[in-house]
């Protein structure tokens, strides 16, 4: 999973703008916990559609049972797409980069998350948190994992999620967490869009002259490699800058400090 680091950064920047701007009255964050609780959703999320084969990085997050649930998932996409896929569109071995990696999945676990957390509650949150965080360490702390294996990455995000737990408050207000398991989704595949490879992010709706499954990609002559030059140099680090000011900005009193020293200067 070349692009690992990138996806998780670019999903915490899209899940702290996203956890600021979602209203209260829409079931968005209502405390510190929950506005760092969807983003480190939105983070882990960013990666989750790469669980769609058992050889990616991320398939082994929590070692045997993550690689078991890849492998489904993986026999999963290639049913759907042999049974929707167009008359020019090629025959597939694999599921990789079909079902996963389209609209229809960013909106189904969407609202699948969302009814779980309606349900029950904190619960749901802590346990989506616990998965997701786990999908982030393998995607930010790439050789760190490596190092460590599964055991330690399960082990941290538990610690995690449980310290979120206590951090809580009595009433869960994020009703829309699946808002950010959507939108983690859909910034994986934007950040494939813009690859060589690209992504059939619009699949199976959008036929083309007999394919359903055709890839949305940047022009070559702008398209990046992923793994390459300008994702390591440029694009990985801009990301990790603007999602640790964004992470600063949404500290309490982070942004009112400012303002008045801004106005202190002014005077």
């Amino acid at each position: 999973m070349v692009m690992g680091a990138t996806h998780a950064v670019s999903g915490a920047v899209a899940g702290l703008v996203a956890a600021q701007a979602l209203p209260a009255d829409w079931g968005g964050p209502t405390s510190t916990a929950e506005l760092f609780t969807f983003a480190g959703v939105c983070a882990g999320s960013a990666l989750l559609p790469d669980l769609d084969t058992a050889q990616s990085t991320v398939a082994r997050s929590f070692g045997p049972v993550s690689t078991l649930v890849a492998r489904g998932v993986d026999e999963l996409s290639l049913w759907y797409y042999r049974l929707t896929r167009g008359r020019r569109d090629p025959r597939r071995n694999g599921g990789h980069r079909t079902l996963t990696h389209t609209a229809l999945f960013a909106i189904l676990v969407s609202v699948g998350v969302s009814a779980l957390v309606t349900a029950f509650g904190r619960t749901a949150v802590v346990g989506v948190l616990f998965v997701t965080l786990g999908l982030a360490l393998r995607g930010l702390a790439g050789d760190w994992a490596k190092r460590n294996g599964w055991p330690a990455v399960t082990v941290t995000a538990a610690v995690l999620a449980a310290l979120t737990w206590t951090w809580y408050p009595d009433e869960v207000g994020s009703r829309a967490l699946g808002v950010a398991v959507g939108l983690g989704c859909a910034v994986h595949c934007l950040g494939d869009a813009i690859t060589k490879e690209g992504v059939p992010f619009l699949a199976p709706f959008a036929a083309w002259r007999g394919r359903r499954w055709r890839e949305l990609r940047l022009p070559d002559l702008i398209s990046i490699r992923a793994g390459g030059a300008f994702e390591r140099a440029v694009l990985g680090p801009l990301l990790t800058i603007v999602a640790v000011g964004l992470a600063l900005w949404a500290l309490d009193g982070v942004p009112e400090a400012v303002t008045e020293a801004v106005g202190s200067v002014r005077r």
